[in-house]
């Protein structure tokens, strides 16, 4: 009775192997189609995966951002041809569970990595957006220099005064950014003060003038000088006037020669032939 008890259970055994058998060939072709898909999508990521980084180079002044897109892409088509592949096979529960599992991950290094993952999205942003790019001077809250480099987390600025400053991409992006290089163009600002017994349109006229004839002035129809309050021995007067800009030096530069300009025809007398434009000799205001 025990034998024949299990004989009968070796060919239970024996059926039930069969049918796995019988269930595994009927799929055969469906796993063939299913590799065939996933093949097929793993070339096609490829092809658009280089395409992609071949045309985001072109369009990014970060590399490394752009070669980091081109694989999110890349992952993307894969995982399409994966999901399709896994769906061809009736393995619908397992693309349920892997995308449930995904997400729940994704979740989790996101809540682990947050200041990381801030840097990583802002970064991205940003060199999509394009609000500076290498070489561009910029001005924020914390730091005021030249674009050395980007990155995906942060952004290299070497500073006027000679310092490597590493800003994290989240500060750039939160905060209000200049960017000096991007019109190629500044407005320089030069307070002046002039004697109460002067006449405050006289000098304006001299000042204007003296700055007009300066190589460096842009727009010199723009030049002027607006009285701005009354100091304790003086008018106080505001020079404006444009200048081409592409380092700090440059406007440093240009307001130096703008003040010995003005000094010079305050202090020293000068011919009405050189100065057409005065009509007295500039001689006389030296007291």
């Amino acid at each position: 009775m025990e034998l024949q008890s299990g004989s009968h259970y070796w060919q239970l055994i024996i059926d039930k192997l069969h049918s796995w058998l019988e269930i595994a060939i009927k799929h055969v072709p469906n796993v063939l189609v299913a590799l065939l898909i996933a093949v097929a999508f793993a070339i096609v990521a490829r092809g658009v995966g280089r395409a992609t980084e071949a045309l985001l180079r072109r369009s990014l002044e970060s590399q490394q951002i752009a070669d980091l897109l081109a694989s999110i892409v890349k992952v993307l088509v894969l995982g399409m041809g994966l999901f399709m592949a896994l769906d061809f096979v009736g393995l619908q529960g397992t693309v349920t569970s892997l995308l449930a599992g995904a997400g729940i991950i994704g979740l989790a290094l996101g809540f682990a990595f947050q200041d990381m993952t801030e840097n990583l999205i802002a970064g991205i942003v940003m060199g999509i957006r394009k609000p500076f790019s290498l070489g561009d001077v910029i001005k924020t809250e914390q730091v005021f220099g030249k674009v050395t480099a980007i990155n995906l987390r942060s952004t290299f600025i070497q500073t006027f005064s000679g310092q490597l400053q590493i800003v994290p991409n989240k500060v750039l992006f939160r905060n209000v950014l200049s960017n000096y290089s991007r019109l190629g163009e500044r407005r320089v600002e030069v307070p002046v003060g002039i004697s109460y017994a002067d006449d405050p349109a006289e000098e304006a006229e001299v000042i204007v003038n003296a700055v007009k004839a300066c190589e460096f002035v842009i727009r010199p129809q723009d030049v002027a000088v607006y009285a701005t309050g009354f100091g304790e021995s003086s008018v106080d007067l505001m020079l404006w006037f444009w200048i081409r800009y592409s380092h700090e030096s440059e406007f440093v530069a240009a307001r130096h020669h703008a003040l010995l300009a003005i000094n010079v025809v305050w202090k020293t007398p000068i011919s009405l032939s050189l100065f057409p434009f005065v009509h007295w000799t500039l001689g006389q205001k030296v007291a």
